[in-house]
C-alpha cells in the first residue's frame, strides 16, 4: 500500500482535487486545512482532517504523525501573513529564530519550511506527480493564437518575470504593447490582474505572463492559473495568458480553455 499522504491546504481547489486523486487511487490521505483558507467549503465529514491555524506548526507536526503520514504535499495558495497575525506557537518561533535575520522571499521560505519537514522524517513530494496532466503543455491550449504584437509581449514579460524571480520577488508580470503595466508582489496574481486592468491602454489588450522563478524547488508553489485567472482576465479586458510549458499548474483547464475560447482569449503555454 502507499504511504499515507499529508496534505497540507491552502486556498483554492487544488488540495480537494488532490484528496479525490487520491480517494480515486486508493492511497490513504490526512488533511491539515489552514484555517480561513477555504477549505471548509469543500470538506466533507468523511474526509480525514484537522484544521490548524498557520502558526500551530508543533501541532500538525504532532497531528500528522499521530495519523501515520510519511509523506506530505503542499497544495494551494497561502498569501504569507505577518508575525502578528500568524501568531506562532513555540516550534514556529523556534524555526523563525533559527531563520535569524535572513530576508527570505516565498520560494526561500518554502525552502526552508520543505527542509524542516524532511529533518522532522517526513518526505515532501510534487503536487504534479499526484494529478496526471496538471502542469501546462507546449503550445497554443484556444483557437485564439497570439498575434504578433501578443508573441513581442510573451517574450519581453518572460524576461522580466525571470528577472524578478532571481531576486525571489513573484512570478507573474502585465505587459501591453511593450511597456510592463505592473509585476507580481505579495498581493498574488488576481490582485496584479485587477490593477493592470485599470491601466490597461487602447488598442491590443494586455498579455499575463507567469515562469516559475529560476532554480525553483518544482515540488513548492510552482505558480498556477485555472478558470478564476481565465475569468479575471476576460474582466480586465486582457488578450492573453502566456505561462511556463511544463513548470506552470493549469488547475481545471478543460474550463479554464472553454472560458477563454467564448470570448475569444488566448492561452500559450511557452517551452522554457
Amino acid at each position: 500500500m502507499a504511504a499515507r499522504l499529508g496534505i497540507i491546504a491552502g486556498d483554492g481547489d487544488l488540495p480537494r482535487q488532490v484528496a479525490e486523486a487520491c480517494r480515486r487511487g486508493g492511497r490513504p490521505f490526512f488533511i491539515i486545512a489552514l484555517e480561513g483558507r477555504g477549505a471548509e467549503a469543500w470538506l466533507a465529514p468523511d474526509m480525514p482532517h484537522a484544521i490548524h491555524r498557520m502558526g500551530a506548526a508543533g501541532a500538525m507536526l504532532e497531528r500528522l504523525r499521530a495519523e501515520g503520514v510519511t509523506e506530505i504535499v503542499l497544495a494551494g495558495g497561502v498569501r504569507r501573513p505577518s508575525l502578528i497575525d500568524l501568531r506562532p506557537d513555540w516550534y514556529a518561533t523556534r524555526f523563525f529564530a533559527r531563520l535569524g535575520l535572513k530576508a527570505l522571499g516565498d520560494d526561500g521560505l518554502l525552502r526552508a519550511v520543505a527542509g524542516l519537514l524532511e529533518e522532522e522524517g517526513f518526505k515532501v513530494v510534487a503536487v504534479q506527480s499526484l494529478i496526471a496532466d496538471l502542469l501546462t503543455p507546449d503550445g497554443v491550449l484556444t483557437s485564439t493564437v497570439p498575434d504578433e504584437q501578443g508573441l513581442a509581449d510573451i517574450a519581453h514579460g518572460l524576461s522580466v518575470a525571470r528577472a524578478l524571480g532571481v531576486v525571489d520577488v513573484g512570478q507573474a508580470v502585465v505587459v501591453q504593447q511593450g511597456l510592463v503595466l505592473g509585476v507580481e508582489a505579495i498581493e498574488g496574481t488576481d490582485a496584479l490582474i485587477a490593477r493592470c486592468a485599470a491601466l490597461r491602454r487602447e488598442g491590443p489588450g494586455p498579455v499575463l505572463v507567469k515562469c516559475a522563478k529560476p532554480g525553483q524547488d518544482r515540488r513548492l508553489d510552482l505558480p498556477t492559473i485555472g478558470p478564476d485567472t481565465v475569468a479575471a482576465c476576460v474582466a480586465g479586458g486582457y488578450a492573453g495568458i502566456a505561462v511556463e510549458a511544463g513548470g506552470t499548474l493549469f488547475v481545471g483547464r478543460e474550463a479554464g480553455v472553454a472560458a477563454a475560447d467564448a470570448v475569444g482569449l488566448w492561452i500559450k503555454g511557452v517551452a522554457p
